[in-house]
């Protein structure tokens, strides 16, 4: 299923999350102006587990931040993005701008760790926001369970606008996680999703869940539903 809105209401402008957005979007726009250099590029900044474990030091802590803003392709980003979209306004109104910040990069950093040490030691380069949007789940599974998302299930000629309660939408999105990740174990992969980070999305999503209250600003609790916003 596809997210197309919510019905939780912010009462601020979500500077951070629109921040992260124009960055990744600025990091995307160096990409694409690698040409034949991209490989080396991403090479260079990605997250390789192998180096992390076998070299650690200042250019491997580096790179778990700069690999958080890389993305291998426009399918990638735009999913990425989207789902920051819809989700991080009502995160960031609950932790405040500078607490969420730091939230995302926290998160984003448990989700690296989670596929760098679970990985094997893999020398391929991990890159993309999934892991600390990941995060950014999990908080909003903890902060509006009761929430209705709109999200579009395609279907092919029968695909539908469905109304789900967000515990139930991110509940399927992270079993989903959960068996990819078991499928690529196995080798059960394609070409779609073998080259997906499912470990740093799901520790992503865990440290989220963890991390949402600790914080979290607001003592009241959250705010009202009804209006798709």
């Amino acid at each position: 299923m596809i997210p197309l809105r919510d019905d939780v209401q912010s009462s601020i402008a979500p500077a951070i999350s629109w921040l992260i957005i124009v960055l990744n979007a600025f990091a995307f726009m160096i990409e694409l102006s690698q040409g034949s250099a991209l490989n080396s590029f991403i090479s260079e900044h990605g997250l390789i587990p192998a180096d992390f474990l076998g070299h650690f030091g200042a250019g491997q802590i580096v790179n778990v931040f700069t690999s958080m803003f890389l993305h291998g392709g426009f399918a990638h980003i735009i999913g990425n993005m989207w789902f920051l979209f819809i989700f991080g306004d009502n995160v960031e109104d609950r932790m405040g701008h500078i607490g969420f910040l730091f939230f995302y990069l926290l998160t984003g950093i448990c989700a690296a760790m989670a596929q760098v040490f679970l990985s094997g030691g893999s020398n391929v380069p991990m890159i993309g926001a999934s892991g600390a949007i990941s995060g950014v789940l999990g908080a909003y599974f903890i902060f509006y369970p009761h929430a209705t998302v709109q999200a579009l299930m395609p279907m092919g000629s029968f695909s539908r606008i469905v109304h789900v309660p967000a515990g139930v939408f991110l509940g399927l999105w992270f079993v989903m996680q959960l068996v990819s990740q078991f499928s690529s174990a196995l080798g059960v992969e394609d070409s779609e999703t073998g080259g997906v980070a499912f470990l740093a999305h799901l520790g992503g999503f865990v440290a989220g869940m963890v991390l949402a209250k600790v914080f979290d600003k607001r003592s009241g609790g959250g705010k009202s539903y009804g209006e798709f916003a």
